[in-house]
């Protein structure tokens, strides 16, 4: 399948302003509820924007949250398990999570599937008090009755299009781009 840029939706400052705004709408969500306050970001690219929410945290309001990573590939709905070239990586989530406030972070929210995957991932690691969900983009066509908490931008997309969010350490700049699929 061929896909060409289309258009770019976020830059590198538009980035960071949002993530600042994320973490701004989560203090004042959550500002009784600190302590008990956990970031999880999604694989791949969710857990390099629960680290940097996190470090936004921390400079405005002085205080550290534990972040975490999970990879929901084996709970993803749409895997075929028999399929030989499934590549899992590493959860790392180095806190308990029973009675906390799990703040999920993923980079593009779309059909809700990998929210919902991301949520029984969380619950295997315990109880959770409320899990919330930061998406640096929102691009609609939702399947499953999910929502963000807190949303970057709002991106209408047709079901052609793919939104693409490359992060300076990963690709070495931040960008969120739109794609379409070629007419073969």
């Amino acid at each position: 399948m061929k896909m060409h840029e289309k258009a770019q939706v976020m830059n590198a400052e538009e980035i960071r302003r949002a993530l600042v705004r994320i973490a701004h709408e989560i203090l004042e969500r959550n500002h009784q509820h600190i302590e008990k306050m956990v970031l999880v970001g999604i694989k791949s690219r969710g857990d390099t924007l629960a680290y940097r929410i996190a470090e936004n945290l921390e400079r405005i309001e002085n205080v550290s949250i534990p972040v975490g990573a999970i990879d929901v590939t084996l709970y993803r709905d749409d895997i075929n398990l028999h399929e030989s070239q499934i590549q899992v990586s590493s959860t790392d989530i180095p806190f308990e999570v029973t009675g906390k406030r799990v703040i999920l972070v993923d980079e593009v929210l779309y059909t809700g599937r990998t929210t919902r995957a991301a949520m029984d991932a969380v619950m295997d690691f315990g109880r959770p008090a409320a899990i919330q969900l930061a998406a640096l983009v929102d691009r609609g066509h939702r399947e499953l009755p999910i929502s963000a908490d807190y949303i970057g931008k709002n991106v209408p997309t047709s079901r052609k299009e793919f939104i693409r969010v490359q992060l300076v350490e990963e690709h070495g700049i931040d960008s969120a781009m739109i794609y379409e699929r070629d007419q073969e």
